[in-house]
């Protein structure tokens, strides 16, 4: 068993095939320094130096070594399903009798005059955190590019470390696009209660600066000086060459609900897999929990299950003192019914398609659908994975028990 990225997925899918008793060559290929861990502290608290990453680990260091896990060092080039063998940039080649393609996403990069500046910062490894680390200094000026969940994460962290923070975003409304206007609303207020100077509307054309980047441009003329920048435009999934079309490139790779690609013996899961979901159609997910649970899923087909992969996505984000969960997968909704208060802060609302609940959220309410089994989102969690129907007015109703509306 040959696993083709170091992440999350592809340590939960090695962990995963010595659990379930497989005793044969497992090999893991990763392109970046380390064993695998969960991202999401990177823009919370691994960033403001809270914790370090150790509890974040899939397994301890030396647990790689004591399972006979052989881990390999490098980007792997290209992949010849027809020879069954992974061939990595190095020229060295490994025989696969199956093959896992974890390879996770790169950040979007900014292609605009003065984009490869000294002081402007990606995030997504290790290193590219410890380099925002280390331009934190109280009062300094940062400019954050995009305020999608890491642009908005990072654009809170900073503010919590007394940088002073200008935010440029195309959309309305902090992860509007993904929320809706409700949602975006709230944050909106939310960071500029925290002093955050929002740039809705807008996008960058230019950075200016000689050694390092000292301004940064925008479409509409603004000038924002500054002493640092983090872009958080979003990834790009990263398939090697031989798994997916080019012409699927951008869509990842295309797998079915057992997590297999058309090859054999390929399977592809994490950020990368676009996965054919029994509830919600094709998807691709770039979050920890489906990496996590992803991951594990494809390991247990490799191995011969034909169970389908059908969690029913969940995801959370923490931003100040604010808590979000949310459960289910939306990319469009006609309507959005709330159960709580929108203007004390605390609800939990509900993405409704064609009236079935695709969808909900839970904001500074409704508990950890995973761990609260008897939590409101672990009850919208059931009210999606069963394409529920409530009535409009139940749903929004909180003398209404949310669980008596589970079938």
């Amino acid at each position: 068993m040959v696993i083709v990225g170091g992440g999350l997925a592809g340590g939960n899918a090695a962990a995963t095939l010595r659990e379930e008793g497989f005793r044969g060559r497992v090999a893991l290929i990763g392109g970046e320094p380390g064993i695998p861990f969960g991202r999401p502290p990177l823009s919370k608290t691994y960033l403001r130096s809270e914790e370090d990453l150790e509890g974040w680990f899939v397994k301890p260091p030396g647990w790689y070594e004591e399972h006979d896990i052989e881990l390999i060092s490098g980007s792997v080039a290209a992949v010849d399903a027809g020879r069954h063998n992974v061939v990595l940039e190095t020229g060295r080649e490994v025989e696969y009798q199956k093959l896992l393609v974890a390879t996770g996403g790169r950040n979007r990069r900014l292609r605009v005059p003065g984009a490869e500046i000294p002081g402007i910062h990606y995030l997504r490894t290790v290193a590219e955190c410890d380099a925002i680390k280390q331009e934190v200094v109280a009062n300094r000026h940062a400019v954050v590019v995009g305020m999608g969940f890491i642009g908005s994460e990072v654009t809170a962290s900073l503010r919590q470390l007394g940088v002073r923070v200008t935010s440029i975003f195309p959309g309305q409304a902090p992860l509007e696009r993904v929320l809706g206007g409700e949602l975006g609303a709230q944050f909106t207020n939310i960071h500029r209660c925290h002093g955050v100077e929002l740039l809705p509307g807008d996008q960058v054309v230019a950075f200016e600066g000689t050694e390092r980047v000292e301004t940064v441009v925008t479409a509409k003329g603004n000038r924002i000086s500054c002493d640092f920048v983090v872009v958080g435009t979003g990834i790009d999934p990263v398939a090697p060459d031989g798994v997916a079309a080019p012409s699927e490139q951008g869509r990842g790779i295309l797998v079915d609900e057992r997590c297999q690609t058309t090859l054999p013996d390929v399977y592809a899961a994490g950020d990368v897999a676009n996965h054919l979901h029994p509830v919600f159609g094709r998807v691709r997910v770039e979050h920890y929990n489906n990496a996590e649970k992803q991951g594990r899923a494809a390991a247990r087909s490799m191995l011969g299950s034909t169970d389908a992969y059908a969690y029913i996505h969940t995801f959370w984000s923490d931003q100040y003192e604010h808590k979000l969960e949310y459960v289910g997968h939306v990319e469009r909704w006609d309507a959005f019914v709330v159960r709580g208060s929108l203007e004390e802060g605390k609800f939990v609302g509900f993405y409704l398609a064609d009236d079935v609940v695709k969808a909900a959220v839970g904001f500074d309410r409704g508990g950890d659908p995973e761990l609260e089994q008897d939590s409101e989102m672990a009850a919208c969690l059931r009210l999606v994975a069963l394409r529920a129907r409530p009535d409009r007015e139940q749903l929004a109703d909180d003398r209404v028990a949310l669980w008596s509306l589970v079938d």
